[in-house]
């Protein structure tokens, strides 16, 4: 039997009104995105692993921390459809069908998948490297067939405009739908007409992504509702004015100047939970490419 909030979510589409959904990450997020009257919510990966976790998103929190975060967040928010990360599904296709039966149990309404590489990393982040896009179809597969509940939707994001291109984001997304997803996301579009273009040749509900900083210009719901979009997200419209708040609170103790501290784009608000540490202890380990590597002495 389904859940009120999936009923809510799949009358809200059928409304073809844009779905606003303001990132939560923590209790207290959750409890203001309900309290000022928020339709939906969107558990933020970045927001879960920086609050909660102090670490960049770049995959280190696991499937089992971002259940658990979910669970809690959807019972603050109660009938509040909350649309949730799940990264790559956290290993291959069997991993996959854990990750759905254990996120449908968690409660949401929603849950999203992505076709990046393991670890993956901040969709606004560069370097971003992927899977083929029949690699991620076997994963649609596996969670489809997971899936116990039809009234919670999948959502497939494909980050391949970044690494590969428009075009070859937008053939994505279209596999993508023909697989069965139920909203697609093209992550990180680069201006108005590659949002324009997106809703114009992506066949299905669409999904997009703003987040302050980021590599997609801010959009007004107006316009995207008159574009087609279904949902647009906003990961850090909590977190970016919390973090600010904090840094200002924190140097107001101590004379420091927070200006010195404030970032501008993700990059620099992940550096503030040590994704440069990270990123050199990724190359400390690195597997040497062919051309690196030498050959011992017979």
């Amino acid at each position: 039997m389904t859940t009120t909030a999936r009923q809510r979510l799949r009358d809200l589409l059928d409304q073809h009104r844009l779905i606003v959904a303001p990132g939560v990450y923590d209790g207290i997020s959750a409890h203001l995105a309900k309290r000022t009257g928020h339709t939906a919510a969107y558990l933020t990966g970045a927001g879960v692993a920086a609050s909660g976790y102090g670490l960049p998103d770049i995959g280190l929190v696991t499937q089992t921390e971002m259940v658990d975060r979910a669970r809690m967040v959807v019972r603050v928010l109660g009938d509040v459809p909350l649309l949730a990360d799940a990264d790559t599904g956290y290993g291959a296709p069997i991993n996959v069908i854990r990750t759905v039966r254990d996120y449908e149990d968690a409660g949401v309404a929603a849950l999203q998948l992505e076709d990046q590489a393991f670890p993956k990393r901040c969709g606004h982040l560069p370097d971003k490297e992927l899977v083929t896009a029949d690699e991620f179809a076997r994963t649609l597969s596996a969670a489809l067939e997971a899936r116990r509940d039809d009234a919670m939707l999948l959502i497939a994001r494909t980050d391949a405009r970044g690494p590969l291109g428009l075009n070859e984001a937008i053939r994505r997304a279209n596999r993508y739908a023909a697989e069965g997803a139920d909203l697609i996301f093209v992550e990180a579009p680069l201006g108005d007409q590659e949002i324009e273009r997106i809703a114009a040749e992506v066949q299905a509900p669409l999904l997009l992504n703003l987040v302050i900083g980021g590599l997609t210009p801010h959009q007004s719901a107006e316009r995207l509702e008159r574009l087609g979009y279904a949902v647009a997200i906003h990961p850090s419209a909590a977190l970016a004015p919390a973090a600010l708040g904090a840094l200002t609170g924190l140097c107001g103790v101590n004379g420091a100047s927070a200006e010195d501290f404030v970032p501008t784009t993700p990059e620099g608000f992940f550096d503030l939970v040590g994704m440069a540490e990270w990123f050199a202890l990724g190359e400390r380990f690195r597997l040497p490419t062919p051309d690196q590597e030498t050959t011992p002495w017979a």
